[in-house]
């Protein structure tokens, strides 16, 4: 059976250096790359495509967060585990409807992480209670993700904001102000129960919404 290729991105270089450890020393995981920000992360991702890349939640450049997405959003093969000092409600929902593989909290054992990577890599979604528990709560702040229909004008400002305008350029194309444009998007946020653009794209995406 193939070793499960991983990269680690966190810019704590202890903890960081301390997680490769416990992965390379696991049998059956082989550490491919770390890094220390998310922009790097990407750029390896792309490079050495591995089977779980495990993403520190806020790191330079580009958050965990933004990084697991862009992964989801360009079709790559590597699935994500994010990392989190903290248990952020709206980062756990946003990163759920994207499509993140597992959300562990940094202070879990390096033992409980490498059998999350494990898990993830076998296509299973990982949350540690504390994400369990936001998810939970995020569901009842929404309702049912398809509680709202999108209009035609919300997915034709949904598709053109995929194709990356921002909210004056929708404005300008659909002679809208930059004021309506961004109301129609937090509407588009709460139906789609995610609380930014980058999430907001990459639902719509996995669900055929936009192209």
């Amino acid at each position: 059976m193939t070793d499960i290729r991983v990269v680690i991105a966190d810019d704590h270089p202890v903890y960081c250096d301390g997680l490769a450890e416990a992965v390379a020393a696991r049998a059956g995981l082989d550490l491919v790359g770390t890094a220390r920000d998310g922009r790097v992360a990407l750029e390896m991702v792309r490079e050495l495509v591995p089977d779980v890349a495990v993403l520190d939640v806020k790191m330079p450049h580009a958050s965990g967060l933004d990084v697991a997405i862009t992964i989801a959003r360009d079709g790559l093969a590597t699935r994500t585990l994010l990392l989190s000092a903290v248990d952020d409600p709206k980062v756990i929902v946003d990163a759920v409807a994207a499509g993140v593989g597992g959300y562990v909290i940094k202070d879990a054992s390096r033992g409980d992480i490498c059998d999350a990577i494990v898990a993830v890599a076998e296509g299973r979604v990982v949350l540690a209670p504390e994400a369990q528990t936001a998810v939970a709560a995020g569901l009842r702040a929404h309702g049912d993700a398809g509680h709202g229909r999108l209009t035609d004008r919300e997915r034709e400002i949904l598709q053109m904001t995929a194709e990356g305008l921002s909210a004056a350029r929708i404005g300008d194309a659909l002679f809208l102000s930059p004021a309506t444009v961004k109301t129609h998007l937090r509407s588009i946020y709460e139906k789609l129960g995610v609380s930014e653009r980058a999430a907001a794209v990459a639902v719509a995406m996995r669900r055929g919404i936009v192209e």
